[in-house]
Formats: C-alpha cells, structure tokens, sequence
C-alpha cells in the first residue's frame, strides 16, 4: 500500500523505479472502496484514473517531460466543472448535469500531469458549516464518526484526513476550507481573493468565493497554489499580478510581525480550551523571537452579520440561473405558465438551508430593505477593509482561532441557525476583507479532537503565510 509523504517523495520513488502511478492509484482506489462509508465520494473516476496512470507510466523513463503534478492523486468538490464529468454542487436541482468545460484550476492541474480520482461531496451550493446539507447525504469525519467534518468542503476535507488522496480542492465563501481542516486535523488554505481563477466554480457569492486547497503538508499545499494561481482571460477578477514559486521559497529563519486580535480570544462563544492553547502558543511565538503584538479590532460581532447579508444577496441573484429551463432538474408536475414552472421546480430542486438563504437574500435586497440591511453591511465591509489594511501596513501575519469550538456532533447545531451562524465568525473575516488565510493543525482537545491555528496575510501575500506555516509545521 503506497502512504504518502510528499509530492517531491512521490517523485524520488517514481523516478528510481520503486513505484509506478498505476500502482499508486490502485493504492488509493483501494483506500476509497474500504472507507466509502465515510461519504465523501460523491463519484470515483476509477477506470479514467487508471488509464491516465498507464499514460504516465509510460513516460516514467523520460522524467524532463514530467508535469510539476506527475502523478498526483487528487480529488475535487463537487462545485468544480471537470468536462464530461457530472458536477452538481450536492443539489437535486443540477441533479445528472455534466460540466461541458474544465474549470480553469481544473486545467492547469490536468496540464501537468495530475490525475483526479473523483469528485467530493459538500453542502448544497456550498452553503452550510457541517456537511449535513447535501443530497448525497452527509460525510463522516474519520477522526470520531458520529461528529461532523465541517463544510461545506467536508468531502474534500475527509478525503485527505483519511488518505483516498493526496491533496484536494475545495471552496471558501466564508470558511467552508479552513473550517472542515480544522474540524478534521488537516492544513486547508484559501488564498487571497482573486489569486485562483473562479472561471468553473458553480457559484455561491461572487465576491466572497474562492478556491481552496486541502494537504497533510505545507510543501504539498504551496506546490498546488503555484500550479493554479494566476491570470485568466475567463475571469476578469482574477488577479494578474505575477505568481511566486511558492514551493521554492518555503525554508526561511524569517522572525514575522504578527498580529492578534484580543477580542477573538475574549469571545464568549470561545471554547476555554481553545483560548488557553492560542494563548500559551502566542506566547511561545514570542519566545521564539516573533514580534507580536495586540490589535484592537472592533468588528468582531458585526462580521457574521454583515457576511450574511451580502453573501445570501449574491445567493439570491446567482441562483436565479436554476430554473428549470437552461439546464438541471425540471420539476415534473404540470405547471400553467412559467412563473409556476419556476415555483415548482425551485421548490422541490433546492434544499431546505439553500431556500432560506434564497429568501434571505432577496429580502435583504428588497424595495425598502435595501439601504436597511444590504447597503449598511456593503458599509461594514469596507470598514472591515481599511481596518485590515491599516494592520496589514505594521504587520505581516494575523492569528485568532479558526473555529470557537472542535467539531461538533450531528444534529447538535442543526436547530440553531444563530449557533450554526456563530461556528463561522473566525472564519468569515478573511473573505469578507479578501485576505488569504491557512488553517494549521497544531492542537488536540480533550474530548480527543483536532483543533488548529488561523493565520492570515495580506491579499496577495500568500508567501508570508506559506513561509510562516511550515515554520510552525516542522517545529510542532
């Protein structure tokens, strides 16, 4: 059974002849079928992931023609277009529909020389915190199974916690990575907004969504960032300022500004055993030579709110494209006129979570709510931005916690939107201000759970937070 360490690992031992990539996708095929009561399949591309590996094996004498990703093994959430392939975002209403292109991070993978095993399950259009939203049913986390793994990203979260992958992607509205890697002990990263193409990434809230990635290892993860970073003529927003060799420039003895933001550790909502741990580990960065320092921020309570204002406005206007007559499902009941068609085929297409928020959203945005709700969180947002950039000009880096508690048990929060809404507001910072952010696994609680680290950089500072995290990783 092949066990992996790293990309770079993986590579020493194709090249030397000690493995092939038929034999490594075997490996992870058989690791998928015996923990498929996890879920977090949604779909395993077991015949074309083998064809690919015999592709490539047969270029395992001819290394300079080698992509950076030979014979990476890696799975994809199910918002993800992959040409051919079904991608429904865990929703009834793109129930059989098959991606007629490749999603640009999609591509750039494929183009050197990964081979993608399967698509990930996740909450419905990604809108969720616990992975218990999703008609393919919820994913188990590995760790303690009768807890969640957190979403929405919880199938890719899941499928690297429990090796049937080497690295994933997922997406990040508003934790939906860094959140489910905390939740199950892993590192999961969302880079600055606009760094990887959303060009086929089925869209949630435009502003907010972004590629993310799921690794065991800091290496791993930078080497996937640098594949699918940059420009892209298919998305005007995404970024095109130049893309660093991340997985060159990791090894420094760099000593960081970094920033903690003391109301996050003073929250109530905080469990007292994640505070106690953040707290004992600011003080050993400081010993161990950082320059750390406290910052007042004074939107902590206002950031969830705000976050689901604007992200369920952008829900409502996104999702309008479903509606039963370009693509997807089509409610079967006889409908009168087109208004009804829509009704019905809404209805019974989307979930329960995706609904409210719909409702949410078009509320928020309606004749005499607008300036109420919606343009006073628009306001709250580019407060949040100022006071980011203003931190961002005296530091490198900032911590807080990444969830206030360990992974919870199911159904436990599934009664309380607000609890449920709560879980986020460590996380939802980063997308509402467009700052990169990487969840590191360092702690274990004593109800036997994971729990990690958030640290943040500045938007497109992704080698501050790269360089920082595998400091951290290697002496942990």
């Amino acid at each position: 059974m092949y066990i992996h360490h790293s990309i770079s690992d993986l590579r020493n031992k194709l090249s030397c002849g000690e493995l092939s990539c038929t034999e490594v996708v075997n490996s992870y095929l058989n690791a998928i079928s015996s923990k498929s009561h996890l879920n977090a399949f949604v779909e395993v591309y077991a015949e074309e992931a083998l064809q690919k590996a015999s592709k490539l094996d047969s270029r395992l004498q001819k290394p300079e023609t080698w992509g950076k990703l030979f014979g990476v093994v890696i799975g994809i959430k199910d918002v993800l277009c992959f040409k051919d392939h079904h991608v429904c975002a865990s929703s009834a209403i793109l129930k059989d529909y098959k991606a007629i292109y490749n999603a640009t991070a999609v591509q750039r993978l494929l183009d050197e020389d990964a081979i993608i095993i399967g698509n990930l399950n996740c909450d419905e259009f990604a809108m969720g915190s616990s992975n218990e939203h999703s008609i393919h049913g919820k994913v188990l986390n590995a760790v303690d199974e009768t807890r969640v793994p957190g979403g929405s990203s919880g199938g890719s979260a899941v499928a690297v916690q429990a090796d049937m992958c080497m690295v994933s992607l997922g997406s990040d509205t508003g934790g939906s990575v860094r959140q489910p890697a905390d939740f199950c002990g892993i590192i999961g990263m969302k880079p600055g907004y606009g760094r990887i193409s959303r060009y086929g990434l089925l869209a949630y809230a435009s502003s907010f969504d972004q590629i993310g990635i799921f690794s065991k290892n800091i290496p791993d993860l930078a080497l996937i960032l640098e594949v699918i970073a940059g420009s892209d003529n298919f998305d005007s927003t995404a970024s095109s300022a130049s893309v660093p060799a991340y997985s060159t420039v990791l090894q420094t003895e760099k000593k960081f500004r970094i920033a903690y933001i003391p109301q996050s550790l003073e929250h109530p909502s905080l469990d007292p055993e994640i505070r106690t741990s953040i707290a004992n580990f600011i003080q050993k960065l400081k010993s161990n030579g950082h320059e750390i320092s406290s910052v007042d921020f004074n939107f902590l309570d206002h950031i969830v709110p705000a976050y689901y204002v604007l992200t369920t406005a952008e829900a409502s206007s996104n999702l309008s494209r479903y509606d039963g007559v370009k693509f997807g499902y089509r409610t079967s009941e006889p409908a009168e006129d087109l208004n009804t068609l829509y009704k019905k085929t809404r209805s019974t297409g989307f979930g329960k979570e995706v609904k409210k928020r719909i409702m949410l959203g078009t509320f928020v945005l309606s004749t005499g709510y607008y300036e109420a709700y919606y343009g006073k969180a628009q306001k709250v947002r580019q407060l949040i931005v100022r006071s980011t950039k203003e931190i961002f000009s005296h530091h490198d880096l900032i911590i807080m916690p990444t969830v206030p508690s360990t992974a919870f048990k199911f159904g436990e929060k599934s009664n309380d939107a607000v609890e449920m809404f709560l879980g986020d507001l460590y996380t939802v910072y980063a997308n509402l201000a467009g700052i990169a952010g990487i969840s590191l696994p360092l702690f274990r609680h004593s109800n036997g759970m994971p729990f990690g680290l958030q640290v943040m950089s500045d938007r497109l500072e992704e080698t501050h937070l790269l360089q920082f995290a595998h400091q951290v990783m290697k002496s942990n």
